[in-house]
């Protein structure tokens, strides 16, 4: 199976390849930095203690906390975090900047992964959420390299699918060294594929800590736009699921005239597409770029404010009274609905919520979150939330004692890290 894995990998590079190069004729940055994705990376200055790899942009921001630990414990420079994407990468570059080392992850091709791992030489590496390669876990574990799948998560529908070719993964997963996984649930499937060492030790989003200077910016951000207008956001939405918040909006906006509509779509390549979508559905809209080069185009008369900046989430959130969380009217398997919960803010989401089982049944459960089928039931649940101040306040105090009350999943992954950096000796590895 594993020479059929790599025969297939090799048929498919030159596809990927062109894939590449077709996305680029409107994005650019997919052109760039190719040779990463090869392992022609450069070679670090100093001993690498931990190379994290967190495929895009969820992934990384779920990261950001233990990379942030790391460095701090590490030293800046010590730390190599790549990405698959050019958005994930955007996020790393901004929120970290100098402090890591940030690349393209190599394709999982036998000579880009020896030579990535020839010039990184990582003292240990972690592996974000439900990333599996087989070439690469094959070649840590013959350098003795330690491996840590964190925040591990393996849905009912993702398990299925491992399961039918159960053999070859379960020798994939005999290479890793420990499974960190988000949930009983979580550990049982990998366990039950074959994962050796395996501990539940909760979901890293509920160690997420709100932005304090965004949070700030979108409290002034919705001041312009009128404070005591009705607001809602609806986040990281997917290819028809900004139509059906227009049309939510909309038939919002025939009982509250004033209302406003943030729109965040997820990926930054679409921000063009809705702003024309906004147009066509006759609505006043502005986008977040047009306000940070003239703060005059905010203001009150505004009916949809179309979020194309990276990075400001939290903006975002904080300017809401509610939060509706794409990726789930979509059939994508939702996003992270902590953010708005840990904000205070009630959260609404579709029933495509697979990738987040365990934060959906929990937010459903502590009367903090409301599940909703389609565009009439979003602006129906909106309608009913903006002019209740007592049923948000309770909704979003229920939401953030949720997300207090199940912190700790980092400082229990550090430990696992601390252990595993002792046996590699991370601790007093040379450059």
């Amino acid at each position: 199976m594993r020479w059929l894995y790599l025969l297939l990998l090799y048929l498919l590079t030159p596809v990927v390849l062109l894939r590449l190069v077709w996305r680029s004729r409107q994005i650019r940055v997919y052109r760039e930095r190719i040779g990463e994705r090869f392992g022609f990376v450069p070679r670090p200055a100093q001993g690498v203690a931990v190379w994290v790899h967190a495929v895009s942009v969820g992934e990384s921001l779920a990261a950001l906390p233990l990379i942030r630990q790391l460095v701090e414990r590490h030293g800046q420079g010590r730390v190599w975090v790549t990405t698959t994407t050019p958005t994930g990468s955007e996020r790393v570059v901004a929120a970290l900047g100098a402090q890591v080392i940030h690349t393209y992850a190599p394709y999982d091709l036998p000579g880009a992964v020896s030579r990535f791992l020839d010039r990184a030489r990582p003292a240990q590496v972690v592996i974000m959420e439900t990333e599996l390669w087989p070439t690469l876990f094959r070649h840590l574990r013959r350098r003795g390299i330690p491996l840590t799948i964190a925040n591990a998560r393996l849905s009912p529908r993702s398990f299925k699918g491992y399961g039918r070719v159960a053999g070859f993964t379960r020798e994939v997963l005999r290479d890793t060294t420990r499974v960190a996984a988000q949930s009983d649930a979580d550990a049982q499937r990998f366990t039950s594929l074959g994962a050796p060492h395996v501990e539940a030790i909760g979901n890293l989003k509920f160690d997420i800590d709100p932005v304090a200077s965004q949070a700030e910016a979108g409290h002034a951000l919705r001041a312009r736009l009128g404070a005591a207008r009705p607001a809602w956001v609806a986040a990281s939405t997917h290819d028809t699921e900004e139509e059906t918040a227009l049309d939510a909006h909309r038939r919002l906006c025939e009982r509250h005239p004033d209302a406003l509509l943030i729109l965040v779509p997820r990926h930054p390549q679409r921000f063009d597409d809705v702003a024309r979508l906004i147009a066509r559905q006759g609505f006043r809209g502005v986008r977040r770029s047009e306000i940070s080069a003239d703060p005059t185009r905010a203001g009150a008369d505004v009916q949809v404010l179309l979020g194309d900046s990276l990075g400001e989430m939290w903006m975002y959130l904080a300017a809401a009274d509610v939060a509706f969380v794409g990726g789930s009217l979509a059939d994508v398997g939702g996003h992270n609905v902590l953010e708005p919960a840990a904000l205070g803010l009630p959260v609404l989401f579709g029933p495509h919520m697979h990738n987040f089982l365990a934060a959906r049944e929990l937010l459903l459960g502590a009367g903090a979150a409301i599940e909703v089928a389609d565009a009439g039931a979003l602006a129906s649940r909106v309608a009913e939330l903006l002019p209740d101040a007592a049923q948000r306040a309770r909704m979003g105090q229920a939401g953030s004692a949720a997300v207090l009350a199940n912190r700790g999943a980092l400082a229990k992954l550090l430990d696992i890290l601390d252990r595993g950096g002792r046996e590699s000796g991370v601790g007093n590895r040379e450059s």
